[in-house]
């Protein structure tokens, strides 16, 4: 059974959600405030995090913030429709997706299983095959990145951009097919999140001692990670 920890102070919302996932088998646990759900996770660790932005005691940035100290647990964003500074935000600080109220349930649903389905999937395939590209190694069998030998905390959804690049250095991969394979969707118009997964894992793993990025974009295709050999 799979543990959902939901964090949101709209109480009619709430349990629409939990009386949803509930019927789906899912295990669902409510917190009215970020405070809440930092104190359940002391206690208890679920497999993904539903996260409202706007809450009383500690709102959704500070709770996430406090998460990715110390988890790189899976965290969906619950953000206000059209507020696109608040999803950017989120995917900056480390969400690994976000959604606009209102929503149907079968959609965070759908997003949850992807999630979820990529964690697992990174698990199963050979996990003793590591990939090693010039001082950037990606260890599969503990889902474990390491830069110039130290390690890297790196989000689901991060992690699993990487590997999909690291599997083909020097090819380039276009943002269609980055979304479908990392994320596990296909890319809509509007949607920013792949851009700032990239983002943030272009920060963690940095450029060659030349300067020279790992991860290139490819303006108007898609990204690339640069083989060690051409850095």
């Amino acid at each position: 059974m799979v543990k959902m920890l939901l964090a949101d102070d709209d109480a009619r919302l709430s349990d629409l959600v939990k009386e949803y996932f509930d019927g789906e088998g899912y295990e669902v646990t409510h917190a009215w405030n970020g405070q809440e759900a930092l104190d359940y996770m002391e206690q208890d660790r679920p497999d993904i995090v539903i996260l409202d932005v706007m809450m009383p005691v500690l709102d959704g940035f500070e709770t996430l913030k406090q998460i990715r100290n110390k988890s790189a647990i899976p965290v969906i964003m619950l953000t206000a429709k059209g507020d696109d500074i608040d999803r950017i935000l989120g995917l900056e600080m480390g969400a690994d997706d976000y959604l606009s109220k209102p929503f149907n349930p079968r959609e965070l649903l759908a997003r949850i299983k992807a999630i979820l389905r990529r964690s697992s999937q990174e698990r199963e395939d050979d996990p003793m095959s590591d990939l090693s590209l010039s001082d950037v190694l990606l260890r599969r069998r503990d889902r474990t990145v390491y830069l110039n030998d130290e390690a890297i905390e790196l989000t689901t959804s991060e992690y699993s951009l990487l590997e999909c690049m690291m599997m083909v250095p020097g090819q380039v991969l276009t943002k269609q097919d980055l979304s479908e394979k990392a994320l596990g969707r296909k890319l809509t118009m509007y949607d920013r999140s792949l851009d700032m997964h990239i983002s943030n894992l272009r920060k963690k793993v940095g450029s060659f001692e030349n300067g020279e990025p790992r991860i290139k974009t490819v303006r108007g295709v898609g990204y690339i990670f640069v083989d060690g050999a051409e850095g």
